[in-house]
């Protein structure tokens, strides 16, 4: 059979085209590299034209170094939440910003290297989909290889009584329809800029209000954060480990997604940027959070029933994703072995953590699993 990986110089000019005309107006251009790309990896029964491809670019920009390198790919190509319909300039414009230069400098020397990063990884993708010799729709394999499929479900016992999990591999701000969404912060409760490529960044960015020419009108995460300190009287110092605070949701209530908890597990290590996340507190967050939602729920309609965790203090925390997930699933299984009815999600940029959450279900427990680090 005749090999599908494009060459990267094709791909790269069909990137530069979705990066002019934008996601929304696919329709009607010719991307024959890219589609078949998107047909060798995409699940049986998704193959969109256009959606396909734009699964295919999410998934290679998520392999990109997580920071400024992958944040200007998915502004550029229109892939943040809330950017698809900008016209190519203002995601220039936006791109250029991250990496402080100017507009004309991106477009000459950054922009072609973040494309070409890209165009690297699609390319890969198709060649290692080839090498493995798996067909469209094929299972997630032992090295965590998902293609372009974004979720998946996955059945594990919890007090001897079977339940679903919903394992998501796409960015954060992309959820839908699920109620509730757990963010990490620090102890401070201080969010990070919305234009950083954290889960709390990402998520204050997508719940930003914004006017018809893209200005900010409300900052509903940071500023009802603010009001529950001041309730509180925590202004101005930390909060315990373990605290979390439920706000709203702002813009992203039109995915359906209806509060956003924050679960305070960072704490700043004096002196540098980093901060000090203990496995312990990061338990204790996600039992304070199923208390949260028992209490919520029958407040709203309908009542709050969905909850999603991504795998928390494995970023700038710096916990290896398979001690996070420990800590995680340890108060999850805890509470549907107790007979809780929650749909359970997680969410996961990469494959790597993705792959760790499907092994429960095989008996290999979080804490025993290959250690990846984030």
């Amino acid at each position: 059979m005749a090999s599908r990986a494009p060459d990267h110089a094709s791909v790269l000019d069909e990137i530069k085209k979705v990066r002019l005309v934008g996601l929304v107006r696919l329709r009607g251009h010719s991307l024959p590299h890219l589609e078949s790309a998107a047909e060798a990896m995409a699940e049986q029964g998704s193959r969109i034209r256009g959606a396909t491809v734009e699964a295919l670019l999410r998934r290679a920009v998520s392999l990109l170094d997580a920071g400024t390198l992958r944040t200007a790919a998915e502004y550029t190509l229109g892939l943040t939440q809330g950017t698809r319909d900008w016209p190519a300039s203002s995601r220039r414009a936006r791109a250029a910003s991250l990496y402080g230069v100017s507009v004309e400098r991106f477009r000459k020397d950054h922009e072609k290297m973040v494309l070409g990063q890209v165009a690297e990884h699609v390319v890969h993708l198709v060649t290692t989909r080839e090498e493995q010799g798996a067909g469209p729709g094929a299972p997630l394999d032992d090295t965590g290889e998902w293609g372009v499929v974004t979720h998946r479900t996955v059945r594990v016992l919890a007090g001897g009584r079977p339940v679903a999990l919903t394992v998501h591999l796409h960015p954060v701000d992309l959820l839908r329809d699920v109620d509730v969404v757990v963010s990490p912060t620090n102890v401070h409760l201080a969010l990070p800029e919305p234009y950083k490529s954290s889960v709390a960044a990402s998520l204050r960015r997508a719940a930003t209000v914004r006017g018809v020419t893209g200005d900010v009108i409300e900052d509903p995460l940071h500023d009802e954060l603010r009001k529950w300190a001041t309730r509180h009287g925590t202004s101005g110092r930390a909060v315990l480990p373990g605290t979390v605070v439920a706000t709203g949701s702002g813009a992203l209530v039109a995915q359906g997604v209806r509060r956003i908890h924050h679960a305070a597990i960072a704490v700043p290590r004096a002196g540098t940027n980093d901060y000090h996340v203990l496995p312990a507190d990061v338990t204790r967050a996600v039992s304070r959070v199923f208390a949260l939602l028992a209490e919520e729920s029958g407040r709203h309609a309908p009542p709050l029933r969905s909850v999603c965790f991504p795998l928390l203090g494995s970023g700038r925390g710096g916990l290896p994703y398979h001690v996070s997930l420990g800590a995680v699933w340890a108060a999850v299984e805890a509470e549907l072995a107790r007979g809780a009815s929650w749909d359970v999600h997680f969410v996961a940029r990469t494959p790597e953590a993705a792959a760790l959450v499907e092994r429960i279900p095989a008996g290999i427990r979080p804490e025993r699993a290959r250690p990846t680090t984030g």
